[in-house]
């Protein structure tokens, strides 16, 4: 933790340097560090992100040092549209950006911020390097099996030029391998997984495909126009990866329960009221899938669907199911 808290302040501290054309004071510095730190740490810190190949200059102003970051290195960086910050955010980011890609974005993602090396010295990416140490994200639990990129290449530039796909598909739904001709909108990346999303002419609806499942793609010669009305969010209505009509949602969460689901912002419909002895009141507007079904369910006895009442019957049936399943088993 020690070295994580030295390498987000030195971040912090050169990222000051690249805003600041006429430099900082040593005070300045550890105004922006923080937390009380001496200027011996600040004088260090100023070290490191020098020996790490980060043109830092001294000069006197108002009869105090200041310390400068020296532009003229990063012109090849400045002409290529970035900042200094924004390619170390960008370098940064990767560890994100790894755990949500993956699969058959992974290659070409590497072979991404390999490029940016060429944009500074080498020197500078051992300092650079280890930023990711202070921010990880852990890849999802849940991750299926990868697509072909074959198929996700067809897929990408089928959506491109609106061009219409002949797709064989493994449907869970009828347990029969499918073949679909489909207007492919968007791939889009939800709940760990890949899917597409997909006007299907034969059935005049918009339809999800989860991208593992796609055995096959070809792109055909025939184009098509876009619907005026179609989607233009990534399952806006669910909390999850589905597509339906949204419907109003009532749920009641225990006072326990109540700071957690507070705290954070589970759809963009939701609205919270408060209820005596603590508890909450959430009130959605979405689609009635597994997805919200499963997210309910985990909050156990702590969680009471209010509204509608066939979801509420739908739960305390899955309950019902559950506990026979354990009677079974005795």
């Amino acid at each position: 933790m020690e070295r994580h808290t030295e390498i987000v302040r030195q971040w912090r501290i050169l990222l000051a340097l690249e805003g600041r054309a006429r430099g900082l004071t040593l005070a300045e510095a550890q105004e922006i560090a923080g937390d009380g730190v001496s200027d011996r740490t600040i004088r260090r810190d100023f070290d490191a992100l020098a020996q790490a190949g980060f043109p830092i200059e001294t000069a006197r102003r108002d009869g105090k040092t200041i310390f400068l970051l020296n532009r003229e290195v990063f012109r090849g960086v400045a002409a290529a549209g970035f900042s200094l910050s924004e390619l170390c955010a960008l370098h940064l980011s990767r560890t994100v950006l790894t755990a949500v890609a993956g699969g058959p974005f992974r290659d070409s993602l590497a072979s991404a911020f390999d490029k940016l090396h060429d944009a500074l010295p080498p020197s500078m990416w051992k300092f650079i390097e280890g930023l990711p140490d202070a921010l990880a994200a852990k890849e999802h639990a849940s991750r299926p099996a990868v697509a072909s990129s074959k198929a996700i290449d067809a897929l990408m530039s089928a959506i491109l030029a609106r061009r219409r796909v002949r797709m064989r598909y493994h449907s869970f739904s009828s347990q029969q391998i499918k073949d679909y001709i489909v207007e492919p909108y968007r791939l889009a990346y939800a709940q760990g997984g890949l899917y597409l999303q997909a006007f299907v002419p034969e059935y005049s609806e918009m339809r999800t495909f989860a991208a593992q499942r796609i055995e096959q793609a070809v792109a055909l010669e025939e184009t098509f126009s876009p619907l005026a009305d179609a989607p233009s969010d990534v399952f806006p209505d669910s909390l999850g990866a589905f597509s339906g009509t949204p419907e109003t949602v009532v749920i009641e969460f225990s006072a326990g329960e109540a700071p957690y689901v507070r705290e954070r912002q589970w759809h963009a419909s939701q609205q919270i009221d408060d209820l005596p002895d603590g508890r909450i009141r959430l009130t959605l507007n979405v689609v009635i899938d597994w997805e919200l079904q499963a997210w309910v369910m985990g909050f156990g006895p702590a969680a009471k669907v209010i509204e509608p009442a066939a979801f509420a019957k739908r739960i305390l049936e899955s309950l019902e199911e559950t506990r026979a399943t354990y009677l079974r088993t005795e």
